[in-house]
C-alpha cells in the first residue's frame, strides 16, 4: 500500500520519536518501503529565515526588505543548523557531510540574494517579484535541511532512501510546481526505497507567492495527486479532538474518529487547521482519503478524512472556535430594500485583502467578524467615509461542528447551556446545510463558552 505522509515541524525536531513511532513502528524489510515522506523544517528554522509566524519577529526576509545587511544573518542561521545537525548525530547522522551540506545551501542562498539585492538596488524592476523570489529561496532552505538529514540517517540505518529535493537549486527549468513533482518521481520503485521530500517545491507560480506559510501541506497534496496513494497522512503534534483539551481537559475531549472534508474547511476557516484548505481540494477532487495522526501516539488510528462521510448519527464533531477575531457592524439607514448594497461593502474588504469568517444582516446594518490581524486602519477609514456608523468591537467566535449536527433543539440547548454560565450571545448564525453553528460573544467570554459547551453538547 503506498502512502504519501506529510510529518510536521514539531514532530520532525523529536526525530527519534518519528524514526520510532513512524518509520519503523511495527515494520520490517520490505514494509519500510513504498512511503512517500513530505517533511518540514525543524521547527522554528522558517521563522529564522523568513518571519515568526506568529509573533511577526523579523527573520533573515526582514533585512532584505528593509534593504538591511544581511549576510551576517544568514550565516548565524546557518551555525544554528549545525548546532541542530548536532542533536541528531546519536540517530545516526553524519555530522561531517550534514554540515558541508547545509553550509553549501546557504553559500549558494547568498550568492542568488546577493544577485536580487543588487538587481533591486538599481531600481530598475518590480521590488515586488524580487522580494517575492528572495522569500522563495529563503524558504526553501529549511526543508532541504530536514529532509538531507533525515535521508542520510535512514541510510546509515541501512535502509535504502531517497532524497527529492523540489527546491530546485540547482536547475534553471521553467517549471511549474506540478511538472517540477513529475518529473521527480517518475520513474522510481517505490516499493524499494523511502522517499523523503522536501516540503518546498520550486515552481513558476511561486509556491511562497500562492500559499505562503501553508507551501509544505500543498506540497505534500500534489504529491498524492501524482502518484495517487491510497491514503495520505498528516502526522502531528497532537489528535484531531472534539474540543481543545489545553481548555477542557484531557479527560473531557476525544479524538475525532471520521469526519469529511467539509469540516476540515470548517475548521480552517477558524484557525484549527486539519490541513490548509488550498491542499485539501485536490485530495478532495480526487477522492484521496486523509489520515490525521498523532506522531506520539502510533498506536491511535487518528482521524479519516474523506469526501462522502457522514456521521450515522447526530451529534457535534468538534466545538471549537478563536478569540482573536473582530466584529465591524456597519448601520446605514439607505441598506433598506437597496439592491446589492452589500457589493460596495464587498468590494472594499476585497480592495483591502481582506475576508470574513461570520456575517450577519438586518434592515439596516450588516455585521461582519475578521480576523484581528486583518483590520487595517485604511480599511476602517474607507468604511467610516462611505457609511453612517461602523463600530467595532473585539470578540470570541464559538463553533460547534460536525457532518451531521442538523437536530431539532440544539440551537436551543446550546443558547441555554451558554445562558447557564453566564454568556451573552452577541449574534449566532448557521448556513441551510448546518454543518457550522457560530456564536459570537464577548472576547473574554470564550473560553467559559468552549467548557460550557462542550459539557452540555460534548
Amino acid at each position: 500500500m503506498l502512502t504519501v505522509e506529510k510529518i510536521g515541524g514539531t514532530s520532525m525536531t523529536a526525530f527519534a520519536d518519528v524514526l520510532q513511532n513512524i518509520i519503523f513502528h511495527g515494520r520490517q524489510g520490505q514494509e519500510l518501503y513504498n512511503r512517500i515522506f513530505v517533511v518540514s523544517a525543524y521547527a522554528n528554522v522558517t521563522n529564522w529565515l523568513l518571519e515568526n509566524k506568529k509573533t511577526g519577529a523579523p527573520g533573515v526576509y526582514h533585512r532584505i526588505t528593509e534593504h538591511q545587511e544581511f549576510r551576517a544573518a544568514l550565516q548565524e542561521v546557518a551555525a544554528k543548523l549545525k548546532e541542530l545537525n548536532t542533536h541528531y548525530a546519536p540517530l545516526g547522522l553524519d555530522l561531517a557531510v550534514a554540515d558541508a551540506f547545509i553550509q553549501q545551501r546557504i553559500d549558494q542562498a547568498q550568492a542568488y540574494l546577493e544577485s536580487l539585492v543588487n538587481v533591486l538596488a538599481s531600481g530598475y524592476v518590480n521590488s515586488a517579484n524580487i522580494l517575492q523570489a528572495a522569500r522563495e529561496i529563503l524558504a526553501s532552505i529549511g526543508e532541504a535541511h530536514s529532509a538531507f538529514n533525515s535521508v542520510n540517517i535512514l541510510q546509515n540505518k541501512g535502509l535504502n532512501a531517497t532524497l527529492i529535493d523540489l527546491s530546485g537549486f540547482d536547475d534553471a527549468q521553467p517549471l511549474t510546481i506540478d511538472e517540477r513533482i513529475q518529473q521527480a518521481f517518475a520513474g522510481i520503485d517505490f516499493a524499494n526505497t523511502i522517499c523523503v521530500a522536501t516540503g518546498y517545491t520550486k515552481g513558476t507560480e511561486g509556491i511562497m507567492r500562492e500559499f505562503d506559510r501553508g507551501y509544505s501541506e500543498v506540497t505534500f497534496s500534489k504529491i498524492a495527486v501524482a502518484v495517487r496513494p491510497q491514503e495520505a497522512i498528516i502526522h502531528k503534534e497532537y489528535h484531531l479532538c472534539s474540543a481543545d483539551p489545553n481548555l477542557v481537559g484531557l479527560d473531557n475531549c476525544r479524538p475525532v474518529g471520521f469526519t469529511n472534508y467539509d469540516v476540515a474547511d470548517q475548521l480552517a476557516d477558524v484557525g484549527m487547521e486539519a490541513i490548509h484548505p488550498k491542499a485539501s481540494k485536490p485530495l478532495e477532487i480526487n477522492a484521496i482519503d486523509l489520515r490525521i495522526k498523532n506522531t506520539f501516539e502510533p498506536e491511535h488510528p487518528g482521524t479519516l478524512i474523506t469526501r462522502d462521510y457522514v456521521s450515522p448519527e447526530k451529534h457535534i464533531e468538534v466545538i471549537t472556535g478563536t478569540d482573536k477575531v473582530v466584529i465591524i457592524d456597519i448601520y446605514d439607514p439607505l441598506m433598506v430594500g437597496a439592491a446589492g448594497f452589500d457589493l460596495h461593502l464587498m468590494q472594499a474588504f476585497f480592495d483591502f485583502g481582506v475576508s470574513y469568517i461570520f456575517k450577519a444582516t438586518s434592515a439596516n446594518s450588516i455585521s461582519l467578524v475578521i480576523w484581528q490581524k486583518d483590520l487595517k486602519p485604511e480599511l476602517v477609514a474607507a468604511l467610516e467615509k462611505k457609511y453612517e456608523k461602523v463600530t467595532i468591537e473585539n470578540v470570541s467566535l464559538v463553533c460547534l461542528i460536525g457532518s451531521n449536527i442538523d437536530q431539532p433543539g440544539l440551537l436551543a440547548h446550546a443558547a441555554r447551556a451558554l445562558a447557564e454560565a453566564g454568556i451573552n450571545i452577541r449574534s449566532a448564525g448557521f448556513a441551510l446545510r448546518k454543518v457550522n453553528i457560530q456564536f459570537i460573544l464577548a472576547r473574554e467570554d470564550y473560553k467559559g463558552a468552549i467548557i460550557a459547551l462542550n459539557k452540555a453538547l460534548g
